[in-house]
């Protein structure tokens, strides 16, 4: 198995802010793995730490049926994904994709800090 990752990023608007704290927390870590993000998530990324990010389109333009598609061609092996759970998502349909695929791919997914703390020890 390849010890460099692709490593999938994606941040609802509300929850930006904490993906972005949760990425400063695990820098080291992060830093050795391919990043790609959606578009604003990615940006954001970069702004706060320095490290490149690959950033595909914003999430509702698109950018969640990338990673979709990174997935279904095996070029991701795990996705961040911190969703608002009190907030109505217009491309909920996207959103519940990109989770199936996961699913189907055996991707493992964090949809919170608490879960990312745990899957990024596996870096």
């Amino acid at each position: 198995m390849n010890p460099r990752k692709k490593v999938g990023l994606v941040a609802h608007d509300n929850m930006k802010p904490i993906i972005v704290e949760w990425v400063k927390k695990h820098l080291e870590r992060l830093k050795n793995h391919d990043l790609i993000a959606t578009g604003t998530t990615g940006k954001k990324v970069e702004d706060a730490t320095g490290i490149i990010v690959q950033r595909l389109k914003s999430g509702p333009l698109g950018g969640d049926q990338q990673l979709g598609a990174l997935i279904a061609e095996q070029q991701l092996d795990m996705l961040f994904f911190f969703w608002d759970p009190l907030e109505p998502m217009p491309h909920d349909p996207d959103v519940k994709a990109l989770l199936r695929l996961c699913s189907v791919y055996n991707i493992p997914v964090a949809c919170n800090r608490a879960t990312a703390d745990f899957v990024v020890q596996g870096l």
